[in-house]
């Protein structure tokens, strides 16, 4: 399982959260088809932005909960103090995508920052 974990300022469009999606992909060599779903935190629960992404996307999105978020803060690499202060965490994107992984998770490495939006990509079950 591949999920990209997104993270965003508030106001931004699906067309932010594509190409997030998309330079995080690039940048790891991996198609859009590799992805299982979008994730992200209780936070964004509103942000319509992300849903409509996953929707053009044909992905799901998983709402992660806060205690799911704080549960693999752990094994985020990216330290943002204002992600920290509002969610929680101190990466929506990466903690959003390795929880909705699950166990053995593992980031392909920190989150990409295309303007207002983040993206992270982990992967599951050792298949890396």
């Amino acid at each position: 399982m591949m999920v990209a974990g997104i993270g965003s300022r508030r106001g931004v469009t699906a067309s932010d959260v594509r190409a997030a999606v998309e330079t995080a992909l690039e940048a790891h060599g991996l198609a859009m088809t590799a992805l299982s779903a979008l994730a992200t935190g209780e936070i964004k629960r509103d942000e319509q932005a992300i849903f409509l992404a996953g929707r053009d996307l044909d992905l799901p999105v998983l709402v992660m909960s806060d205690a799911a978020l704080q549960a693999v803060t752990s094994g985020t690499i990216s330290r943002s103090e204002a992600s920290q202060a509002q969610a929680g965490t101190p990466s929506v994107s990466e903690a959003s995508a390795l929880a909705a992984v699950g166990k053995g998770a593992k980031l392909l490495g920190p989150r990409t920052v295309v303007g207002p939006v983040t993206c992270a990509i982990a992967l599951g079950g050792g298949a890396a």
